[in-house]
């Protein structure tokens, strides 16, 4: 039986992340494969582009992760694992994460890819140029008037759980008012 008849056969023939059945196709997970069904998924078209190009990610699409993630087989285990990381600034996929148990062998071989990509990613320095990362509280450090909004964020105010915008790292987004807005990073201070 070849690899793909493996595949097939272990995802029912549908993407083994979000449960697509068109345009599927094998995904051999980094960084070493040797080639076996064990170190590959079968998925589709979409999710392919939103792995291989974090620009193009959707987080609504990776909601499917919720349910993917609870499968026994591991290479799928690794690929939920790295994208609820890559996507943990959007809150949910953090509550996903917190939930999610993975073998020592297997969160080893998950963060394998995430430790060296995390290096040459963008980083976001608050006011002071301390790092932010995402779910970090900030504090605003002088008024902000939000456009389309009609209201002025007050110097002062505590924004909680920041998601951090991935090509931009002079802004990140947080909830002020009840309203989701972005926020450039000179204008904030991290919390200790």
């Amino acid at each position: 039986m070849s690899v793909e008849q493996e595949l097939q056969t272990r995802a029912e023939s549908k993407c083994e992340l979000c449960g697509a059945e068109e345009g599927l196709g094998i995904y051999d997970v980094p960084p070493t494969s040797d080639g076996s069904a064990d170190q590959a998924v079968l998925i589709c078209g979409i999710c392919r582009t939103q792995i291989e190009d974090p620009t193009k990610a959707d987080a609504n699409h990776w909601r499917c992760l919720n349910d993917s993630m609870w499968t026994p087989v591991p290479a799928v285990q690794v690929m939920a694992w790295r994208m609820l990381d890559r996507l943990r600034g959007e809150g949910w996929p953090q509550d996903l994460l917190d939930m999610l148990y993975l073998e020592e062998d297997v969160m080893a071989w998950a963060q394998e890819v995430g430790a060296e990509s995390e290096d040459d990613s963008i980083r976001h320095l608050d006011s002071n140029g301390a790092v932010l990362q995402a779910g970090d509280t900030v504090t605003l450090i002088k008024d902000l008037n939000v456009k389309g909004a009609n209201f002025t964020a007050k110097r002062g105010t505590a924004v909680r759980n920041i998601s951090l915008v991935h090509d931009n790292a002079e802004q990140i987004e947080g909830r002020v008012s009840g309203q989701q807005i972005v926020i450039l990073t000179q204008f904030v201070k991290k919390s200790s």
